[in-house]
């Protein structure tokens, strides 16, 4: 009797749906075939890396008079800004390839959902890096944000809020239909996380019902880890478990993004 030889990397199919492994080396070339693309749309890098540095610097003189109040807001704002731009920035230009007809032909290739996304993460997780290293850096050496703790631990904080922002955008642009109705998704993902994480109000003088909902959105636990930082010298038990509940949400909504991924849009 024969058998036949096991296969590495190849595709299984479950219900006519394509199953694959992650492999590394289709993820990197995906990577770098996005920052190659990025790399010619100056308007997209513009908005990546300075609008929330210009954010920043306007609120900065905002509370010129009141810098107590900067301290207080900015190093929360110091995360939500890179998640909003790459939430924005993420989900339109996956959405573009599917409307383009690219990622049907890419998925035609050897090419499977998981190292797509992954791809996707990757390469806008090294914009994130960039991004939220010139936003810190800005912040803290250039408009005197006063912070307690290690500005590296708002640096961290700030990188797995941009890498949250590029897995929600990866994930709703599996439902839009046009870049117009990717931004439309802004208002229903992000403005009630924005509202809810404690920005304008601490969280337990909330409604019940609102505290309840917040306890479930990511957003409010990266505020509540730039808050640690900014009043306590060392990393304590609460900033561990804000900063593992933020990355675990993100890959959360990575997987979620592959399984739902679609390679055309009707």
């Amino acid at each position: 009797m024969t058998t036949q030889p096991a296969t590495t990397g190849t595709t299984a199919s479950t219900a006519g749906i394509p199953v694959s492994t992650l492999n590394l080396s289709r993820t990197t070339a995906t990577a770098g075939r996005v920052l190659r693309q990025l790399r010619h749309d100056p308007r997209t890098i513009a908005l990546l890396m300075l609008i929330p540095c210009l954010m920043l610097v306007l609120l900065r003189y905002v509370f010129d008079g009141s810098p107590h109040t900067f301290d207080n807001i900015g190093a929360s704002l110091l995360g939500i800004f890179p998640l909003i731009t790459m939430f924005l920035v993420t989900s339109i230009a996956t959405l573009r390839e599917r409307t383009s007809g690219t990622l049907e032909r890419l998925l035609a290739m050897p090419l499977g959902k998981a190292d797509l996304i992954a791809g996707y993460a990757l390469a806008f997780g090294i914009l994130a890096i960039i991004q939220s290293a010139l936003a810190t850096g800005l912040a803290v050496w250039f408009l005197g944000l006063d912070v307690t703790g290690s500005p590296w631990l708002l640096l961290l904080v700030a990188l797995l809020d941009a890498l949250l922002g590029t897995a929600l955008g990866l994930f709703v642009s599996a439902f839009a239909a046009s870049e117009f109705q990717a931004v439309q998704f802004m208002p229903a993902v992000i403005f009630p996380q924005l509202l809810l994480c404690g920005l304008f109000t601490p969280r337990p003088q909330m409604h019940p019902v609102l505290e309840a909902v917040s306890d479930v959105l990511p957003m409010s636990y990266a505020v509540d880890a730039m808050n640690e930082v900014l009043r306590h010298t060392d990393v304590t038990a609460t900033f561990v478990r804000d900063v593992l509940i933020v990355a675990g949400c993100a890959l959360l909504v990575l997987v979620l993004g592959a399984a739902t991924l679609r390679r055309r849009t009707a």
